[in-house]
């Protein structure tokens, strides 16, 4: 925020010696530079005037080249420690990524440690990260043994690929499609530690760069993931290239159907549970572009199935009046957090509803700035269930007047379980942008730069009023539908392809577009049913 500088460096200065001129001045390590818009690692010259921004771990960029970095780190110690043997890098979890190494005999807590022990030594060694080009052959040849397995079929179905980038470190080769830290030294803070069958690497957030975050075992957010997996093997595709090999071979109708098919008998079960515990305040909070409107409208129907005809409400109509709205720091409007919502209004009417008393609900006016009434005049039956949906839903603030025997609580995201291979994972806030650009210029006329500009404030909302409330809910839906990247695919890529140079969002498309190469397009997405939690951004949904 503060004021841009000029500086003159002389032609072919290295980023990283620039860097060192400054960092006794500067709060947190920089891991990398925005380079003319474009996110580059320390190790490039610069050849031309540029305009350079230096990036530590509180920008989301390099916070990834912090993850792949230290994840390199990991596999490197692991194949020091425990040999040749497979790794999976899974998906996030607890504050990190939950990993699985598949050795002969169970992983141990020694093992861990010894595997801590390792990361340790290699980082104070600085040992450089070398980025290098492979012809095709050179390659194959490099990941010829099965640990490489899934790196080796993407080479063999993609015949025009020439050259293949990998970095190395201190001999340990691998590919990551994502960028590097110049050396082991930077990576400060991780640890480790045994978890159910894996192992967790773990490291700071963004908010806080400098110390590891307390630990919390998500045990549901574990099990989604688990049976994420489930359905991926169920329907035969693990990774990327299984996904591929679908859409080639004609087979993706059936996965689509398959895929909407365990929608439909996950939301039927959970209605079924609502129904059998007699809970009559439903309760659905996820993070942006979850698809919860969908979803709560699909549920309403199985509730309905069941002989429950539900009163479906938003907590977007209980923000307080715009003169009342609090004000951050910044001197902007708070819609963001719980204050920003008539929390007694909420309260009071919910429970004048459950007693069966005929309720004057509120309207919110975005235009006015203010609640309308006399237009949601409603009663319900004695046995007659509430849906109510927004951010705040898992907030016990939000309903602490309601007495807790009478909720079920759900908390829906894309838990996205497909990845590019077994060492590079595809992060479920990826799969949501993608979701949110192609929503946001389909239904409100924004262009895909404005969207990855906002997205930074969008997460840091998540991170404050949704994340920490997910351990509250009865029930995990993943809306997440395996095919569905390669659905967006066809939407998406015109939109980031748009974006110049000169936009602030350049480096985000440029790293969404090169992410989108590993899929194959499905080009006709007519299979798609019109009641699909995917129709609600690319369209033609009944729902929305």
């Amino acid at each position: 925020d503060e004021k841009p500088i000029t500086i003159k460096v002389d032609e072919g200065t290295v980023l990283e010696d620039l860097v060192k001129k400054y960092q006794d001045r500067l709060p947190y390590k920089v891991l990398a530079a925005k380079v003319n818009n474009r996110v580059r690692e320390l190790t490039i010259r610069l050849e031309e005037p540029s305009a350079v921004v230096f990036l530590d771990m509180r920008d989301i960029s390099a916070s990834r080249i912090y993850q792949s970095s230290v994840s390199f780190i990991y596999l490197k110690a692991v194949n020091d420690v425990l040999g040749n043997v497979r790794v999976g890098i899974e998906n996030s979890l607890n504050k990190g990524i939950y990993t699985e190494v598949r050795t002969h005999e169970p992983l141990t807590a020694a093992d861990v440690s010894n595997l801590q022990k390792r990361m340790q030594e290699l980082v104070e060694a600085d040992i450089p990260f070398i980025r290098k080009r492979l012809t095709r052959s050179e390659a194959m040849e490099a990941f010829k043994c099965g640990n490489h397995e899934e790196k080796r079929r993407m080479l063999n179905r993609a015949p025009h690929v020439e050259t293949v980038p990998v970095y190395s470190c201190d001999g340990f080769l691998n590919f990551f499609y994502g960028q590097m830290v110049p050396s082991t030294g930077y990576i400060r803070y991780f640890e480790l530690r045994k978890y159910r069958n894996g192992v967790l690497l773990r490291f700071p957030e963004s908010s806080a760069p400098d110390r590891i975050p307390e630990f919390r075992d998500d045990v549901k957010l574990y099990r989604a993931f688990g049976e994420a997996k489930k359905w991926g093997n169920l329907m035969g595709i693990s990774y990327v290239e299984d996904l591929n090999q679908k859409i080639d071979n004609g087979e993706y109708r059936e996965i689509i159907q398959i895929s909407e098919a365990l929608h439909e008998k996950k939301i039927a079960y959970i209605a079924d549970e609502i129904i059998r515990n007699k809970k009559r305040i439903i309760l659905i909070s996820g993070p942006s572009s979850s698809g919860k409107t969908s979803f709560a409208k699909r549920l309403s129907i199985q509730l309905r199935v069941g002989g429950q005809k539900a009163l479906c409400l938003g907590t977007d109509d209980y923000f307080v009046e715009r003169h009342q709205t609090p004000i951050l720091p910044d001197g902007t409007p708070n819609f963001e957090d719980i204050e920003a919502l008539d929390i007694n209004l909420f309260n009071e009417n919910i429970n004048d509803l459950l007693s069966g008393k005929e309720t004057d609900l509120p309207s919110f006016d975005f235009f006015e700035g203010k609640k309308r009434y006399g237009e949601k005049i409603s009663r319900i039956s004695d046995n007659q269930p509430i849906i109510i949906e927004g951010i705040h839903s898992l907030n016990k603030k939000l309903s602490a007047g309601i007495d807790d025997d009478e909720k079920y609580k759900i908390y829906i995201s894309p838990f996205t379980q497909l990845n590019i291979d077994n060492h590079n994972r595809i992060p479920t806030t990826d799969a949501r942008m993608l979701r949110r650009i192609v929503r946001d210029h389909q239904f409100r006329g924004y262009n895909a730069g404005r969207t990855i500009e906002q997205w930074k404030k969008v997460r840091a909302g998540e991170d404050k009023n949704i994340f920490p409330f997910n351990g509250e809910a009865d029930m995990l839906f993943n809306s997440a539908h395996i095919y569905e990247l390669a659905v967006l695919k066809k939407y998406v890529e015109p939109m980031l392809l748009a974006i110049g140079q000169e936009d602030g969002a350049y480096s985000e498309a440029i790293r969404l577009l090169k992410f989108l190469r590993f899929f194959r397009t499905i080009e006709d997405d007519s299979v798609i049913a019109n009641n699909s939690i995917i129709r609600e951004f690319i369209g033609g949904s009944i729902l929305v």
